[in-house]
């Protein structure tokens, strides 16, 4: 039977970081820019994480979120918490996603199907060391200015 809370509790709170994937829009470099464009539309987000071993579990929190871009004041600081040691991640983010969480549901999961995880890919963190801080600064600014249906992503943003 799925539940809503109103709040993150701790035993929840350690599901969710145990979790190595989430469901929404990326904000990395060659995702497009739906989720950034999304969020300075109306600020609405949903993230979702599935258990894919152990109990069975789906949660969602939905909320409103905001976003801090590359070279916008905070970038830094709002990466840091998930920087884990990895240089050429600082490379690829172009925005970092703060959700102020509404709502709290979770439902049975049973049928998200059970995997394994083997590891992380590491093709788009040597794409991005290939490529000059310019390289990048072009690509995005060719292909992260709008979203799909044509709301401003990361157009008019500095260092873009």
């Amino acid at each position: 039977m799925a539940t809503v809370d109103e709040r993150i509790e701790p035993r929840l709170a350690r599901w969710i970081g145990a979790q190595p994937v989430f469901f929404v829009g990326t904000d990395m470099t060659a995702s497009g820019v739906e989720t950034i464009a999304h969020l300075r539309e109306n600020g609405r987000i949903c993230v979702m994480f599935c258990s894919f071993d152990g109990t069975p579990n789906v949660v969602r929190l939905h909320g409103r979120g905001r976003v801090v871009t590359r070279g916008e004041p905070g970038f830094d600081a709002a990466l840091e918490p998930f920087a884990m040691g990895l240089a050429s991640r600082r490379t690829e983010a172009r925005g970092v996603v703060t959700v102020d969480v509404t709502r709290v549901a979770d439902a049975c999961g049973y049928a998200v199907p059970r995997m394994e995880l083997e590891g992380d890919r590491e093709l788009l963190d040597s794409w991005a060391e290939r490529r000059s801080p310019e390289w990048l600064r072009t690509y995005r600014a060719e292909k992260n200015q709008h979203s799909l249906d044509g709301l401003p992503g990361l157009a008019g943003l500095p260092d873009w």
